[in-house]
């Protein structure tokens, strides 16, 4: 018989690398009993490193990790994720765990049918911040997960940073390109925002350290004050001051095309992805 979703379910990581970690850390930190919590890392560095610094049982099999699991994580990268499902299809078909994927571009379909099928799978999509408990996470449950199974998988992600559940399964491509993807969006405008820094004549060490706080502070006034980002932005374009003329230049540069491509172009991969792997 199928296990029956629990509040405190028993939950085993295929897959043991940094975002697996960051997970680990956050169920633990939360109070989720280490011996509730198994994984399987080929690696034998990181299961070391995991079972010190959280005391989970590792092992480098994956059935080994899954057998007695109420949750399956998928962590694995999409390329090897067919292989791995494959391999546990008999101890899936058995148990009928709740399966959560953090791989980008593969679909709840492909991972249902890849483990003999009739299983209840979620599909998430965490970013990078969330090593640091500070990410975000689109959910998407198929029909065969139940209520309770979407609070366990709701639950498990909480773990680092608030979740969204995504109605339609078709857009969490747009969501891998938004947020998945988006810290580095970040990264790459701060690189320029210092270089620009630099040429204006700040020292690297002054330009990095104001543009560190400048994007800390505006993304803290995004989260904490009850206004969207046009408001905000326009509160600090005064009419023909130095952000206007910052603002105008970024628009006649086609700067809000330049995003709506850039992220079509992520939403795009992230479908060849999916059938690149099928």
């Amino acid at each position: 018989m199928p296990n029956a979703p629990t509040s405190n379910p028993t939950v085993a990581f295929i897959g043991g690398g940094n975002m697996a970690r960051s997970l680990i850390g956050g169920l633990v930190a939360r109070g989720r009993a280490a011996d509730a919590i198994r994984v399987a890392e080929p690696v034998a560095a990181l299961r070391d490193a995991l079972n010190h610094d959280f005391g989970v049982t590792c092992s480098e099999d994956a059935t080994v990790a899954a057998e007695r699991a109420d949750v399956w994580v998928l962590a694995v990268k999409p390329q090897v994720m067919r292989e791995v499902c494959t391999s546990l299809v008999p101890l899936a078909q058995a148990r009928r765990p709740l399966v959560v994927s953090i791989a980008a571009g593969i679909t709840t379909a492909q991972l249902e049918r890849w483990l003999g099928g009739s299983m209840p799978v979620v599909r998430a999509m965490p970013n990078t911040p969330a090593l640091l408990g500070a990410g975000i996470t689109g959910l998407f449950a198929n029909a065969r997960t139940s209520g309770a199974q979407r609070d366990d998988a709701d639950s498990l992600l909480d773990a680092v940073g608030p979740t969204v559940w995504i109605d339609e399964e078709s857009t969490m491509d747009a969501v891998t390109a938004v947020s998945g993807s988006g810290p580095a969006y970040v990264f790459l405008l701060a690189e320029a925002m210092q270089a620009a820094g630099i040429a204006q004549g700040l020292s690297p060490e002054a330009a990095r350290a104001l543009v560190q706080q400048t994007l800390l502070g505006a993304a803290t006034m995004l989260v904490t004050q009850d206004e969207p980002a046009d408001v905000l932005r326009t509160r600090v374009t005064s009419p023909g001051g130095t952000t206007q003329a910052a603002i105008e230049t970024f628009e006649a540069g086609g700067f809000r095309a330049l995003v709506h491509r850039a992220i079509g172009a992520a939403t795009e991969r992230g479908r060849q992805l999916s059938a690149a792997n099928d």
